[in-house]
């Protein structure tokens, strides 16, 4: 039996994870650590804006009506799934940022953007750019489960390999985890790795800060053993 992977994203990524994680042959088991539910809020006059940032999919599915006036500006969305998720809401024009929010801002700063809406959860990383100004609204929220959920507790305690796709989940795992001496911590980022704190196995950090580079260091650790371990092929 090979070593398993969890996923403690919250849906529907967790489930969008755990489909790539299974089509490499890894073995998922998805047992999110967040609630996403939207927020109420209050949208601001779309011709005071040039575009829209979008730093997680999230915002695109969960923003509602209120992002109905913003469709037609340009939308910056970091990363693929983002991307996907703004497409699916009805932003017309989609321009997908290489890395992170810094580099799509950099793109819309270049590409003539003065003004950007930034539709964010009420968790984020403020970010500005020297030639923009960056006006949010937060409009989704992730609430933190109290406890870890029972298959996370059976996973650790058999010695997985746990992706963390955020400092503040990186954060809420170190909290709760009471077996971690034997799992192995893959994490999208340095800021989530330190976040997941010590304790663990292994801590490594993707090579990019995008799902499927995780799932590729995911793999390469599960098939890393130690001295006593004989129950992984």
């Amino acid at each position: 039996m090979t070593r398993p992977v969890l996923i403690l994203r919250p849906e529907p990524g967790a489930s969008e994870t755990a489909a790539r994680a299974r089509a490499m042959g890894l073995r998922a088991v998805v047992a999110p650590l967040f609630n996403i539910r939207p927020l109420a809020w209050q949208p601001v006059e779309a011709a005071a804006f040039d575009a829209i940032l979008l730093t997680s999919a999230n915002a695109a599915r969960h923003a509602g009506d209120g992002a109905k006036a913003y469709l037609r500006l340009p939308c910056y969305a970091v990363g693929e799934a983002t991307a996907a998720a703004a497409d699916q809401a009805g932003f017309h024009d989609v321009r997908t940022g290489s890395c992170d929010a810094a580099a799509a801002l950099a793109m819309a700063a270049a590409q003539g953007a003065r003004r950007v809406l930034h539709l964010c959860g009420k968790d984020h990383l403020p970010v500005e750019h020297p030639h923009l100004l960056v006006e949010r609204r937060m409009v989704y929220e992730a609430v933190a489960a109290g406890a870890l959920p029972e298959p996370a507790r059976e996973t650790l305690a058999a010695g997985a390999v746990v992706l963390v796709h955020s400092a503040r989940a990186g954060a809420l795992l170190a909290s709760l985890a009471q077996h971690r001496s034997r799992a192995r911590i893959a994490a999208i980022s340095a800021s989530a790795a330190k976040a997941a704190g010590e304790g663990w196995a292994q801590v490594a950090v993707a090579a990019a800060p995008r799902d499927q580079p995780l799932l590729e260091l995911a793999a390469d650790l599960c098939k890393i053993g130690r001295p006593g371990e004989t129950e992984w092929e």
